[in-house]
């Protein structure tokens, strides 16, 4: 394995492209301090070139600006940066195409927000307390596109609370359908995001794109590996996509039909005790817990719970018989934190216990 560029005191050098918008902020904010990577360089827009990370971006998270990215220079997103080993990708979809594979060409290690490859079959889609293993497609995405590198890229942001939960019904009782309402926070929109006279006091029953994603990315996360290859999980799915006036935090209402049913206490403790698979769970990001399931009749509620576990936990309540399916609960999810850079990062992290990177 090629020696990883480091800072010079440990970690490992990392790059974050896109680092002006809104989840580009998210990473700045949860790699300040991380224990195993820092961020030496950052990309931007055009417009953005040249100047100062403090002097062009508008910082809208409410803690301080780290004090080291201030003065880092923004650089072009291409061509590739020398010297870097992980790249936290915060590109719009449409850049990422062209950026990223530039990247793993490189020998660069790409843990991507984006959704430009996540529907390619040698690309894994990962959440790693759900599906650590499909890390194997690693091997069959490097002889199949000659890299030195990877793109590994984390799923939708309004899906990943669903798809943790998902696999801890599945595991103990077989999800078959799934019948899903997403109330999606403003912030899922990026920064300046919908307007104020379209959103204030208003819901959007539509967010483009969102409910095919929301439908076939589960199936893909909670595949099967074998042979060097993902079969998709036999699950059907049916989604509705709405956009609220939520600052931060994806609501999902879930209507569920299992092979086995169990009792309402028995999917309660299935879920308050998913632990998620061994490699997952002493990484810098684990979510502590996996999921915390809620007895009060009114939560999740976004302004309550969406920091729980430091923004990395799923919270699920209102666990209740449904007349149609089996149960229907509530899960709740941060968007930018758990849906979007504290994503990336943990698969990052992921990477490195699996020794694809060395720390």
């Amino acid at each position: 394995m090629e020696e990883t560029p480091t800072n010079g005191r440990g970690r490992i050098a990392a790059a974050v492209l896109g680092a002006t918008g809104a989840v580009g902020q998210r990473f700045i904010q949860l790699l300040d301090q991380h224990p195993w990577f820092e961020v030496v360089a950052l990309t931007g827009s055009e417009r953005a070139t040249g100047q100062k990370y403090g002097e062009t971006c508008h910082w809208v998270l409410p803690d301080q600006m780290p004090e080291w990215a201030r003065g880092l220079p923004i650089l072009p997103t291409l061509p590739v940066i020398e010297g870097v080993r992980v790249v936290f990708s915060a590109l719009p979809s449409a850049i990422a195409q062209e950026a990223e594979p530039a990247y793993a060409l490189s020998g660069a290690f790409v843990c991507s927000n984006a959704s430009a490859f996540r529907m390619e079959p040698d690309v894994p889609l990962l959440l790693p307390e759900v599906n650590p293993d499909h890390t194997g497609l690693i091997h069959l995405q490097r002889r199949n596109r000659n890299w030195k590198g990877c793109i590994v890229t984390n799923p939708n942001c309004t899906i990943t609370g669903l798809t943790i939960t998902l696999k801890a019904l599945q595991e103990s009782f077989g999800v078959q359908q799934a019948f899903i309402v997403s109330m999606q926070a403003i912030s899922g929109a990026g920064y300046p995001g919908v307007p104020s006279m379209d959103i204030l006091g208003n819901v959007i029953p539509f967010v483009q794109d969102e409910e095919g994603k929301m439908e076939w990315e589960p199936r893909k996360i909670l595949g099967v590996m074998g042979n060097g290859s993902l079969e998709f999980a036999d699950l059907e799915i049916t989604a509705h996509a709405n956009r609220v006036p939520v600052a931060e935090g994806h609501l999902i209402c879930l209507s569920a039909r299992f092979s086995n049913p169990g009792r309402i206490e028995e999917v309660s403790q299935a879920l308050a005790n998913y632990r998620g698979p061994d490699v997952s769970r002493d990484l810098p990001s684990a979510p502590k817990p996996v999921i915390c399931v809620k007895d009060e009749p009114d939560r999740p509620q976004p302004r309550l719970d969406v920091m729980n576990g430091k923004g990395m936990t799923t919270v699920v309540g209102r666990i209740r018989p449904d007349p149609l399916f089996d149960y229907k609960m509530v899960i709740l999810s941060h968007n930018t934190i758990r849906g979007a850079a504290g994503a990336s990062i943990y698969n990052a992290e992921l990477l490195v216990k699996q020794g694809f990177i060395n720390l």
